[in-house]
């Protein structure tokens, strides 16, 4: 295994090739005195954080686009199609605007549009607290110190 280790292959790579699990890998590799270079990981984490963050901040904006799109069909001309009759007839008739049950569904949609919007934009922006919260969990995983979970409640 150390010298698997030697010639540059990963953790993993290493597991499959002796058909042992990744962690029992590690383990050993561990008493042997050695670590994986983590830094390619890393970089590839943070480029795939990176991705993720771009990818949320254009459906943010998608979401305020939609929001606003329907918030504007609340008073625009709108099309009562009904069905009916014993020949089962459709009749279309326009309307100055929608019916306020329509508008109702409308407004339902929008608020769902900004909830959305709201619980991404916290998300992007708490301000450093999520990765410090992570910081803090996994250096007390480290020292062996259970912490229980911060109520976030106010």
């Amino acid at each position: 295994m150390q010298q698997l280790h030697t010639d540059g292959k990963g953790r993993n790579e290493i597991a499959r090739e002796l058909g042992i699990s990744a962690s029992t890998v590690s383990g050993i590799v561990a008493d042997l005195g050695l670590s994986f270079d983590r830094s390619a990981t890393a970089a590839a984490t943070d480029a795939r954080k990176a991705d993720l963050t771009a990818r949320r901040v254009e459906l943010k904006g998608l979401l305020l686009e939609d929001a606003h799109h329907l918030r504007q069909q609340l008073w625009e001309p709108a099309r009562l199609v009904s069905f009916g009759g014993k020949d089962n007839t459709m009749n279309e008739t326009m309307l100055e605007e929608p019916l306020f049950a329509d508008k109702k569904n409308i407004m339902s949609a929008v608020g769902i549009a900004m909830t959305t919007f709201d619980r991404l934009d916290a998300r992007d922006n708490d301000g450093g607290e999520s990765d410090a919260r992570s910081m803090l969990a996994q250096l007390g995983r480290a020292l062996g110190i259970g912490a229980d979970p911060v109520d976030n409640s106010d």
